[in-house]
């Protein structure tokens, strides 16, 4: 089968077309006829930083972590797929775990989930890894109807997820963006937008909130930004972050009584652990979907597995609003 592959860690460049026997359905697993996959932070770092992370597969490896597709296999004891069917999920790129830049991926039945019925291919790739992580991160700060959530980076790939679900759960949602494109988009999708580089936080604590605070303040920024959201929180509210490799003085969390959420959702794949915890989430989120609450933004570019390079670059280029997608094509 054909396959993008890299034979060593490096730059975008190291991508190439290969080929490459074709993979069968392990007892478990499911084989997916793949159509699209997207793009992740995580995938620019394991293509960059290679065996510097614990979790990088082995070369040659075939990276993309997200996937979109139809079952064309089941393996022994898989039961609700079958031949046909649409799915999606997070499930490979990373580990002994082959990735979704090929013809076929075999993937572990539990991380995968019927894809919504009003979704695209390429809509359904975009959802996977950004809404595991988004809706893990809201129900472990426990966010509930009428509560004011705050969501850091409300135009990323994670956030504009999390803006969406926080609003879902009934909660009363405001986003920091910094330029006009980013802004419109958080407009767009319901909440309060924030511009993070003309107002302070205290300004829009006090203009949001009386000055209490936001009961969650979801942080898809992290590291140094982290501050920000130990000032923006209320008393005894929670932080729920998704980058939190960095040394800070927690002394603010602590006089707030804060709680802190570190949300890593590739444990259950690197560790082999509550894998089916993903395909529940991944159920509920196409439900949330087909009930209009929920869409991924995409952004405007359109790239082939072949340029997976390119979609990478443009990813971390800073001009991409919404989603970068990669078709099978």
């Amino acid at each position: 089968m054909r396959a993008v592959a890299i034979n060593e860690f490096g730059g975008p460049e190291v991508f190439s077309v290969v080929d490459v026997p074709e993979p069968h359905a392990a007892a478990g697993q499911v084989l997916i006829e793949v159509m699209a996959s997207s793009v992740n932070n995580v995938d620019n770092m394991i293509r960059e930083m290679g065996q510097d992370l614990p979790f990088s597969p082995a070369l040659p490896a075939i990276l993309g972590m997200d996937v979109a597709g139809r079952i064309k296999a089941v393996g022994e004891g898989v039961t609700g797929f079958k031949p046909g069917d649409e799915v999606y999920g997070c499930a490979g790129g990373l580990g002994d775990l082959q990735g979704a830049l090929a013809d076929l991926m075999p993937a572990d039945a539990r991380l995968v989930a019927h894809k919504p019925r009003n979704l695209s291919m390429r809509e359904a790739a975009a959802l996977p890894l950004v809404s595991i992580t988004a809706y893990e991160g809201l129900i472990r700060a426990r966010v509930a109807k009428s509560q004011r959530v705050l969501v850091h980076g409300g135009s990323g790939g994670v956030g504009h997820i999390a803006l969406q679900l926080a609003r879902y759960m009934g909660a009363e949602v405001s986003a920091t963006g910094g330029n006009e494109a980013q802004l419109k988009l958080i407009s767009d999708l319901g909440a309060k937008a924030i511009n993070y580089k003309t107002e302070s936080v205290e300004d829009y604590v006090a203009s949001l909130t009386d000055g209490e605070g936001f009961d969650v303040v979801f942080d898809s920024v992290g590291a140094e930004n982290l501050n920000n959201s130990f000032a923006a929180a209320a008393l005894n509210g929670h932080v729920s972050t998704t980058v939190s490799m960095v040394e800070l003085d927690l002394t603010p969390a602590h006089m707030k009584g804060l709680s802190l959420h570190v949300v890593f959702m590739l444990i259950p794949m690197i560790h082999n652990i509550r894998r089916e915890y993903h395909g529940e989430i991944l159920r509920k989120l196409s439900e949330i979907v087909e009930a209009g609450a929920l869409r991924p933004v995409l952004d405007r570019s359109n790239f082939s597995f072949s340029e997976i390079g390119l979609a990478q670059q443009r990813m971390v280029s800073g001009e991409a609003i919404g989603k970068v997608v990669v078709e099978n094509r």
